[in-house]
C-alpha cells in the first residue's frame, strides 16, 4: 500500500508579519479609543479628526522607532555574544568543547558518538562559533537590514490601523453620527485583523478574533467613559 505523505503545519510567521501584526492592532486600538473618547467630550468632529491625525502621527513614529531600536538591538547583542563565543573558544577550548558535548547529551547521543562530532566542528572555528551561537545561546544570524524594514513595517500598519475608526470623523460632519459608525465599523475591522492574525500564530480563527474585538472594546469603553466623567 503506499504510504500516505506526511504534512506537517508550523508557525511560519516571518519577522515582517509579527511587525505587521504589532502595528496594527496597536493602530486599531488606540485611535479607536481616543476617538471614542473625545467624542464623549466635544461636539465637533474635525476637532476629534485633528487629535485623532495627530495620535497617529506621532503614534507611528514612536512604535517605528521602538521597532528600529529593538532590531539594531537584536543585531548588536549577536555580535556580541559572538564575539564573546569565539574568544571563549580560542582560549578556553576544552571547557567549549565540553558544552558542546553536553548539548549532544541532552538528545540522547552517547559518548562514544558526540566525541567524533565535537571533534569534526573544532576543526572548523567558524561553524564551531556558528554551533555555539544557535544551540548554546538559542540566537540565529540577524538581517542586517531587519531594522529598517521593521521601523517602516510597523510605522505604516500603525497608520493604515489607525484611519480605520477616524474615516467616520472624516465624512461626517456629526459626531454622534461619526462615533456610531465608528464603534460599527471598528470593531469588524479589529475582528477581521484577530481572524486573520490568527493563522499565523496557530490558536483558533474566532477565538482570534473575538479577543482582539474585546481588547479594542474595552479601550475605547474605557476611555469614553472617562472622558464622559472628566468632561
Amino acid at each position: 500500500m503506499p504510504l500516505t505523505p506526511h504534512m506537517e503545519k508550523h508557525f511560519t510567521a516571518t519577522a515582517t508579519v509579527r511587525d505587521i501584526v504589532i502595528g496594527m492592532s496597536d493602530g486599531l486600538t488606540v485611535p479607536f479609543a481616543l476617538a471614542a473618547g473625545l467624542s464623549g467630550a466635544v461636539a465637533s468632529a474635525s476637532l476629534v479628526v485633528t487629535a485623532g491625525l495627530a495620535e497617529i502621527a506621532a503614534g507611528s513614529i514612536a512604535m517605528g522607532l521602538g521597532g528600529y531600536l529593538a532590531a539594531k538591538t537584536d543585531i548588536e547583542h549577536y555580535a556580541s555574544e559572538r564575539t564573546r563565543e569565539l574568544r571563549e573558544t580560542e582560549h578556553i577550548p576544552e571547557r567549549e568543547a565540553e558544552e558542546v558535548a553536553e548539548i549532544f547529551r541532552e538528545y540522547g547521543l552517547p559518548d562514544e558518538q558526540i566525541a567524533p562530532l565535537v571533534s569534526s566542528l573544532q576543526a572548523n572555528p567558524t561553524k564551531w562559533v556558528d554551533f555555539m551561537m544557535r544551540f548554546e545561546l538559542g540566537l540565529d544570524v540577524p538581517n542586517p537590514t531587519r531594522a529598517r524594514i521593521s521601523a517602516w513595517t510597523i510605522a505604516l500598519s500603525y497608520m493604515g490601523g489607525g484611519l480605520i475608526p477616524l474615516l467616520p470623523y472624516i465624512f461626517l460632519d456629526d459626531i454622534v453620527t461619526a462615533l456610531w459608525t465608528s464603534v460599527a465599523v471598528t470593531p469588524v475591522a479589529l475582528f477581521v485583523f484577530g481572524y486573520v492574525k490568527s493563522g499565523f500564530t496557530g490558536i483558533s480563527p474566532w477565538r482570534g478574533g473575538g479577543q482582539t474585538v474585546l481588547v479594542g472594546g474595552l479601550a475605547a469603553a474605557g476611555a469614553f467613559g472617562i472622558a464622559r466623567l472628566i468632561g
